[in-house]
């Protein structure tokens, strides 16, 4: 059983990674650039999609991936305190990318997903000492401080994704488990049940990403894309 579970699970984190990347650019291409279109991608009897929904439900399967890429990262990592300050490095960033894509200008009410993976890493570091019944009383109010900031900072996600990614860790060796709190935890509920899905083959392994160039590629993806795509939508006339 154990073995045929083994050949099924064919994904490594560099492919989980390339996932969770396609998927959010997807996502953001539909907000940015098709959400004044109403083109109709399926229509099946009273149900109807537009290309816009398509890649919207689409998009809702990139940040279950990286709450679990930020577990893993958190567990199999050298150096907690360097992993930390990267994740806080690039949401400070990405934060004027961020408002650009969204606004056109500097400002924009809501902060940007990697304020909300930084905290809720920290909020892992929290549960450990926990686990380890290091000053318990003293770590619980620095994780109920955490929730308070993922609520009041309005990162993308929010609270809401800073508890996913506690649940995330919490469940890691129940897939069932974590994908069914998951899902009923997450605002998306059923649209995220392909990201669990793909989680389910994971192998464990590092994959193709293993060098500093490439590890940070994957983080400069995201206030980069969000920089062109602003450029181009501002070239077209947006905003």
């Amino acid at each position: 059983m154990e073995a045929g579970k083994r050949k099924y699970q064919i994904l490594s984190n560099s492919m989980l990674k390339v996932f969770a990347v396609i998927t959010m650019l997807i996502d953001h291409t539909a907000v940015v650039f098709r959400s004044r279109f109403n083109d109709v991608f399926l229509l099946f009897s009273s149900f109807s999609m537009t290309y816009y929904e398509l890649m919207r439900f689409i998009g809702r399967w990139s940040f279950p991936v990286y709450a679990f890429l930020i577990t893993e990262g958190f567990l199999h990592t050298r150096n907690r305190r360097m992993y930390g300050l990267r994740l806080l490095l690039f949401a400070f960033l990405s934060e004027i990318p961020w408002n650009l894509e969204h606004t056109g200008i500097l400002y924009y009410e809501k902060q940007n997903v990697f304020f909300t993976l930084f905290l809720g890493y920290v909020g892992l570091c929290m549960i450990e000492k926990l686990e380890k019944r290091e000053d318990e009383l003293k770590h619980e109010i620095l994780l109920l401080f955490l929730l308070l900031i993922s609520f009041v900072l309005n990162a993308d996600y929010g609270y809401i994704g800073f508890a996913f990614i506690l649940v995330m860790y919490l469940l890691r060796k129940s897939l069932i488990c974590q994908a069914i709190i998951g899902i009923c935890l997450s605002s998306s509920h059923w649209k995220i049940v392909p990201s669990f899905a793909l989680i389910s083959l994971y192998n464990g392994k590092r994959g193709f990403i293993r060098n500093r160039f490439l590890q940070l590629l994957f983080y400069s993806i995201y206030p980069l894309h969000m920089l062109l795509f602003y450029f181009i939508k501002h070239s077209l006339g947006g905003y």
